[in-house]
């Protein structure tokens, strides 16, 4: 399979819940190879997606290919050829996450000997291997989640979705997640990722789309997302606050851009569209006599971008998605 084949191609998606339209003509290209972020507040639609893509949800509208194959002509093949993490509860709550692994390496055909290979490099992988014996009972959220990216690993499918991987996990373990989904692209796979977090997305993703309301609302790399919002911006705070005023009109005639002002902190922002010029505003500031407690150069944040983008933020104290696939698979059970 070459990089430049594409692993899932969506053509104008459509989900109806009632009157409500969840995913509205959605379009997404992920090329095989790579991790594909689709970044969305909750209720954006993500979740919605991905079941569509993965063959758990019938489209309303629209079509989609998994490396070729039609959603829902060709269901039993796309099935073949992905992981869903989320889908996987695990087998037995009472059992060990050793025993659980061999138990899908099992029903996916592998004999006796190679399941306990699998299972024990699978646990070493996610380093699970201190709790391999513990009862899944006695697990923390964040062992659940990886045992479960474990699992769904067994096939070594070449497209993984992961939907809102991180949720919920202290930054150590989400960090530990992020790894074993980078190293998951080297050994052949592809990744599609939801994410309400912007960081995540900025860290791992080569691609982004920005969902809002059903719609792909933007896509493309994370620096080209950032470079829409515009250019870097310059962060001034006058050692005196009375000579804000003074030192914003200086700001607008040395770089000739609009400037402006936040009141509580007493600093002044301007874009900044020649670096150049920063040199000659400095010395501008001097000449003046006025003198800086502190100054910064800042790129526009995916934040920004989120916010420029659907204009308003994306919620991150929410709950994820209806609790990602697991709980959808539960409810739909």
């Amino acid at each position: 399979m070459t990089n430049g084949e594409w692993a899932v191609e969506a053509n104008g998606l459509v989900k109806l819940f009632g009157e409500n339209r969840a995913v509205d003509g959605v379009d997404l290209k992920v090329r095989a190879g790579t991790i594909y972020g689709v970044l969305g507040p909750n209720g954006a639609g993500k979740t919605t997606t991905i079941r569509m893509l993965a063959t758990l949800l019938r489209p309303d509208g629209g079509s989609a290919r998994i490396f070729g194959h039609d959603v829902m002509k060709e269901s039993q093949i796309v099935r073949q050829l992905i992981g869903v993490t989320g889908q996987y509860a695990s087998v037995d709550e009472s059992l060990s996450a050793t025993e659980n692994l061999i138990i899908f390496s099992r029903l996916l055909g592998l004999g006796r000997a190679e399941s306990k290979r699998k299972a024990a490099e699978l646990l070493e992988e996610f380093g699970l291997t201190e709790a391999a014996k513990r009862p899944l009972k006695n697990f923390s959220g964040g062992m659940r989640r990886r045992l479960d990216l474990a699992a769904s690993l067994i096939a070594q499918p070449p497209l993984i979705f992961l939907d809102e991987p991180t949720t919920g996990l202290d930054p150590r373990t989400r960090n530990q997640m992020w790894d074993t989904i980078r190293r998951l692209v080297k050994t052949g796979s592809t990744v599609l990722l939801t994410t309400q977090y912007l960081d995540e997305a900025d860290q791992l993703a080569d691609r982004i789309a920005v969902i809002d309301r059903g719609r792909v609302v933007a896509e493309g790399t994370a620096d080209e997302l950032k470079a829409s919002v515009g250019t870097s911006s310059l962060h001034l705070r006058p050692q005196k606050p009375l000579d804000i005023e003074r030192a914003r009109q200086i700001v607008e005639r040395v770089l000739q851009v609009p400037s402006s002002v936040s009141p509580e902190a007493s600093k002044i922002t301007a874009p900044m569209d020649d670096a150049d010029r920063v040199t000659d505003l400095l010395i501008a500031l001097r000449e003046s006599g006025i003198r800086l407690a502190e100054m910064s150069v800042q790129k526009p944040t995916l934040d920004e971008v989120f916010l420029t983008i659907t204009g308003h933020g994306v919620p991150e104290e929410e709950e994820p998605e209806a609790g990602g696939l697991a709980k959808k698979k539960e409810a739909a059970g």
